[in-house]
């Protein structure tokens, strides 16, 4: 049977090595997970001891030091996607791992074929400032919004000359900007953040709201949904600086997390869905564990002094990829916490970043009106 596989993939022979070899190493991974769970969940009743706490961390770096550390960590620009007028805000992965949507403040919602860097379609929005954009499941639609409070869904034709604003469905109403939205594990319900402090839950067909969860004080920034077939939770960060857990059936925050020092600019779920990652203004990434119900990890250094806007985990869960607003891509070590490699290219604040869905490379978004392809 043939594969076809992305160019990029021949352009570099070491990747299918060096992805297998973090693959074989995820399950170090999951045992660093299982360890803090084991370690650091509170028993009821029981108080917080410092030196009880001192072994738990021991017991977490043994299993990091037992992994061996990764070798000479390269990764290059393969393609740059020019045509955005403006500062570019979000991208967004197809599920055939080869197209991509952006958007940005120009207004315009573009659709490209990454391995050619060719534009398939192109939608002009009724505002600037286009903040959120999202590819369906099938692959079949679109949907984006910004500073006209609004998530609105296109249908995608093979017909790149068709007239797509004419088939435009708004679907979801906020009383303040859209700052980011997902469909869920069909084309059916998409899931909306916005400025208004708010997440909801809409029926695309209809466009009726099925859920609305409030809970946070002040705008909500991003969301991530869980990586799972029912799909059932996902973690939404905003200004407030939590990081908060929601229950989608019942709209309840099951778990919350208040250890940024300034606003969640990004959060995404561990490939397993047991963990999470969150990028802030407050120059860090931190890495926290749902079943132990805590932080465990801070992915930080004292050079780095501008904030993450952007994180993505690789396919295995081993690397954690961060754009940041000092115009680098900061490629971290989940396990050992360490930085394994800085790129460089953009030539402004990278603003989003998203691995694909087959894990041989990911895309970034930048204020330079550009996106990058790396693998």
């Amino acid at each position: 049977m043939f594969i076809h596989c992305p160019p990029w993939f021949y352009e570099l022979p070491a990747l299918k090595q060096s992805s297998l070899a973090c693959t074989i190493n995820s399950n170090f991974i999951d045992e660093f997970l299982q360890v803090t769970l084991l370690t650091n969940r509170d028993l009821p009743g029981q108080s917080f001891d410092a030196g009880c706490f001192n072994h738990q961390l021991f017991a977490v770096h043994q299993v990091a030091e037992r992994v061996e550390a990764l070798g000479q960590f390269v990764m290059k620009t393969r393609r740059t996607l020019k045509g955005h007028g403006n500062k570019v805000l979000c991208m967004d992965w197809c599920k055939d791992k080869r197209r991509i949507v952006s958007s940005s403040q120009d207004g315009k919602v573009i659709v490209w074929d990454s391995f050619t860097t060719n534009k398939e379609h192109a939608v002009t929005m009724p505002c600037t400032w286009v903040m959120a954009c999202a590819y369906a499941p099938s692959g079949c639609a679109i949907a984006c919004g910004g500073l006209d409070n609004k998530c609105s869904v296109y249908p995608l034709t093979f017909d790149k000359n068709e007239n797509m604003a004419a088939k435009k469905k708004s679907v979801a109403m906020h009383t303040n900007y859209l700052s980011a939205c997902s469909f869920t594990n069909s084309d059916m319900q998409i899931l909306t953040a916005s400025g208004d402090g708010t997440c909801a839950l809409w029926d695309v067909e209809s466009g009726q709201l099925l859920q609305s969860f409030h809970g946070h004080g002040a705008d909500v920034l991003c969301l991530d949904l869980a990586p799972s077939e029912t799909g059932n939770t996902f973690v939404s960060g905003g200004c407030d600086k939590k990081a908060m857990v929601w229950d989608m059936r019942s709209g309840q925050c099951i778990q919350s997390f208040e250890t940024h020092d300034s606003d969640i600019n990004s959060v995404r779920y561990y490939p397993s869905g047991d963990a999470f990652a969150s990028g802030s203004d407050d120059a860090t990434c931190r890495l926290y564990d749902l079943r132990a119900d805590r932080e465990v990890a801070i992915y930080s250094k004292e050079s780095i002094i501008f904030g993450a806007s952007s994180v993505d985990f690789s396919l295995s869960g081993r690397l954690l990829f961060a754009g940041y607003n000092d115009y680098t891509i900061n490629v971290w070590d989940v396990l050992k916490g360490s930085r394994v490699s800085i790129l460089f290219g953009h030539e402004n604040r990278v603003s989003t970043l998203r691995v694909s869905p087959d894990g041989t490379a990911f895309c970034s978004g930048s204020w330079d009106h550009t996106l990058r392809i790396w693998a």
